[in-house]
């Protein structure tokens, strides 16, 4: 396990020592540290477009979100011009940002947001690139959302290579001193038996990372994220892990709606961004997601997946408890 360079929210699994008696959690290498507010976020450009157009009271309603620090999402070809950007503004404000590395080869199975690199090379020279990017900066890097987990329950070409490939980027990534790695693992509704899923969370590098995220782009509750979080980090040793918590204000949806993975009416915002105490599990909640970023066009008149989507941002916050 990769040792935290730097001295929750979530309280920590019980983990004990060869005498039986309690370990502390770790130290949080986040714990006083400010996350990063892009001026530019999706939300942000929205708010602008809005208030240029003559609309400064729907501008103001999004300020919920784009007040907040969200996620920056790599998916593009070329991820230099937009990681220089984040990565260097962050620096200049003394904050961190998030940055999701979301380009591997057969993404997302080839369902809603297919796309990625064309062939292992391509991704370590994609991975080389952002890793190259991101320097001796402090950056928290939310690595492939979904891509563990699909191996453990989807047909999806190239599975075995993806473990090598993850890997493989965590071992590139990690030699940045002051990046923070967290290989993502789902959430609370998809594998439920959490020592197969540490063993492929082994098979992905994560020995050689900062722990693993949960609840990307997904809906359960923090209570739902904590009890499995603690599970899977004592299945794991005692790995620390960070929680998206961007939209599940109203936890997960009702099994069996249709699609509820994607859009889901219910859905609200949830906690604000957050970093825990000196010494946790569960590190942080994090806005991974950016609420109101469509999850695919799963429906009639739904727009495609990433793309800003006003009503649902709206919505997202005026359904907040």
């Amino acid at each position: 396990m990769r040792t935290t360079r730097v001295v929750g929210l979530l309280a920590g699994a019980l983990m004990l020592t060869a005498c039986g008696q309690p370990a502390p959690p770790p130290v949080n290498p986040l714990f006083q540290q400010r996350l990063w507010v892009d001026p530019q976020s999706p939300v942000a450009q929205a708010a602008d477009a809005l208030r240029a157009s003559g609309r400064p009271a729907d501008a103001d309603a999004l300020r919920p979100i784009s007040s907040q620090p969200t996620a920056t999402w790599l998916t593009q070809e070329d991820p230099v011009p937009l990681a220089t950007r984040v990565v260097d503004a962050a620096a200049a404000a003394g904050e961190v940002p998030v940055l999701v590395l979301y380009h591997r080869p057969h993404r997302d199975c080839g369902s809603y947001s297919a796309g990625g690199s064309a062939d292992a090379a391509g991704y370590a020279q994609w991975i080389a690139s952002v890793a190259d990017t991101i320097g001796s900066q402090r950056v928290v890097v939310i690595l492939e959302p979904d891509a563990v987990p699909q191996l453990l329950s989807a047909d999806c070409a190239g599975a075995e290579d993806t473990y090598a490939l993850l890997a493989a980027a965590i071992e590139r990534l990690s030699a940045n001193e002051q990046t923070l790695i967290y290989l993502d693992a789902g959430h609370p509704g998809w594998i439920s038996d959490t020592d197969q899923l540490a063993q492929a969370l082994r098979r992905g590098g994560i020995e050689k990372a900062d722990g693993f995220s949960l609840n990307v782009s997904n809906f359960g509750s923090d209570a739902a994220n904590q009890e499995y979080g603690d599970r899977l980090s004592a299945a794991l040793g005692g790995v620390q892990y960070v929680v998206d918590s961007s939209r599940n204000g109203n936890g997960a949806p009702t099994d069996g709606q249709p699609d509820s993975w994607c859009n889901p009416p219910g859905a609200a915002l949830g906690a604000d961004p957050e970093i825990g105490p000196e010494r946790a599990f569960g590190i942080a909640r994090l806005w991974v997601k950016v609420p109101g970023e469509s999850d695919g066009d799963c429906r009639p008149g739904e727009p495609p997946a990433g793309q800003f989507w006003f009503d649902y941002a709206l919505r997202l916050i005026q359904q907040r408890r």
